[in-house]
């Protein structure tokens, strides 16, 4: 049930961001698209239905997390946003990391296991 209820956070939030037009700079839109790959598998890990070949997701799997990690530090770079530069770069980095596990931090757990089962 909570799969279910994530997966459906994930899409609407995904799906009014698109809708707003928030995803105007070429990271944002190349954000959008690892966005929408890691969601198929975490709705293949939640089904328990195998999309594409592990080995794949594997692959996914590494590089979505690292373009999500270095993409969330360099969050400027989406629509050109500075909310946190008044804040100090511990604090900042600090606070981003919590962002990160909080809000996808559960959907790399359900794509580690998807991947790697």
């Amino acid at each position: 049930m909570f799969w279910t209820i994530y997966l459906g956070i994930l899409a609407v939030s995904s799906i009014g961001f698109l809708v707003k037009g928030s995803y105007k700079t070429t990271p944002a839109k190349i954000d959008f698209v690892v966005s929408i790959i890691t969601w198929i598998g975490l709705f293949g890990y939640v089904t328990d239905n195998q999309i594409l070949n592990p080995f794949i997701w594997k692959f996914i799997f590494v590089g979505a997390l690292l373009w999500d990690v270095i993409f969330s530090f360099n969050s400027k770079y989406y629509n050109g946003d500075k909310t946190l530069d008044d804040m100090p770069q511990p604090f900042r980095n600090i606070f981003i990391v919590i962002i990160l596990i909080v809000t996808i931090g559960p959907l790399y757990y359900g794509l580690f296991h998807y991947a790697f089962k």
